[in-house]
């Protein structure tokens, strides 16, 4: 397990060594971040002056070299939309908060999906497992934005019974929950309902049925955890889908000012440095979620074999 576990940090770290040099490329070789600097009436003598400043003027390899010595230390630069102000600080502000976010939508997502699944795969064919298909379907099937403006509509606006959006307390967080958490529950009660009825009909369950065990038992002491890596593999993609960007979204719709919410911000405003940096957390979350839920596969089903 030991060795495993330094393997797939090792792997990891590779990601992101790759994603930081795809981000300098994009930040410095093809593009020159002076032209978001300065206006466009600055004469060649103020871009001179101000790549000079900055150490644009430079040989690239010289500015990589720097760039990955200040990622060293923990300086990952200033913001160009907000100058004055580190992009790692404003990333310690908003990240939280989308980590709450999603972890609000991925509990809600798991929570309502294993129940579900189990149930469709219960009874498969039946019309309760036809409904539940359907619905599954129809929250893959309906974009996010939407969804997010009708829960506005119904509950914020309607019935006002929680607020349009923003930043706050529990009843903040509520809608744009629901609307993350719903794609993720369609996927996720297909491939619970799916892996089930498979366990359901393998032969140690029909055994286990004819020595008298109940169903009950069967279902939630052996189908159900043979049944977890899917589901946990599904959930891990669900979650690193969500911090790799899919939450901007929501975070738009709903106002919430977290890490998609600020990375769309810092395209709009042509902030390079600050997308840079929220591209390069993102990608330390991404591999150390997929680290994680490599070592969970062992804890769920111990005949996996870790290699």
């Amino acid at each position: 397990m030991g060795l495993f576990i330094i393997r797939r940090i090792g792997q990891g770290l590779v990601v992101v060594v790759a994603a930081t040099i795809v981000v300098f490329l994009l930040t410095r070789a093809f593009t020159d971040p002076v032209d978001f600097i300065l206006p466009l009436e600055a004469t060649q003598e103020e871009r001179e002056a101000r790549e000079a400043e900055l150490g644009f003027d430079r040989p690239l390899v010289v500015q990589f070299g720097d760039y990955v010595s200040d990622l060293a230390r923990g300086d990952f630069g200033d913001s160009l939309w907000q100058p004055g102000r580190s992009t790692m600080d404003i990333v310690g502000q908003t990240l939280p908060k989308t980590l709450q976010l999603v972890a609000a939508g991925m509990f809600l997502a798991i929570a309502l999906a294993l129940p579900l699944g189990m149930i469709a795969a219960l009874r498969p064919g039946s019309i309760l497992d036809r409904l539940l298909v359907t619905l599954s379907l129809a929250g893959l099937s309906i974009p996010q934005f939407f969804v997010g403006l009708l829960l506005i509509i119904i509950f914020a606006v309607q019935f006002q019974w929680l607020p349009v959006g923003g930043y706050g307390g529990l009843k903040h967080i509520i809608l744009p929950a629901i609307a993350l958490a719903l794609p993720a529950l369609g996927r996720l009660t297909m491939v619970v309902r799916s892996a089930m009825i498979d366990e359901l009909n393998s032969q140690y369950v029909r055994a286990a049925k004819a020595k008298g065990m109940p169903t009950r038992t069967v279902v939630a002491k052996h189908s159900l955890r043979n049944a977890g890596v899917q589901v946990l593999t599904l959930s891990g993609w669900e979650i690193t889908r969500a911090l790799a960007g899919f939450t901007v979204v929501v975070e738009r719709v709903f106002a919430w000012p977290g890490f998609g919410f600020f990375a769309l911000e810092a395209i709009q405003r042509r902030d390079l440095f600050l997308l840079s940096t929220i591209v390069l957390i993102a990608a330390v979350l991404v591999v150390a979620i997929n680290v994680i839920v490599d070592i969970l596969y062992k804890a769920i089903d111990p005949r996996i074999e870790l290699s």
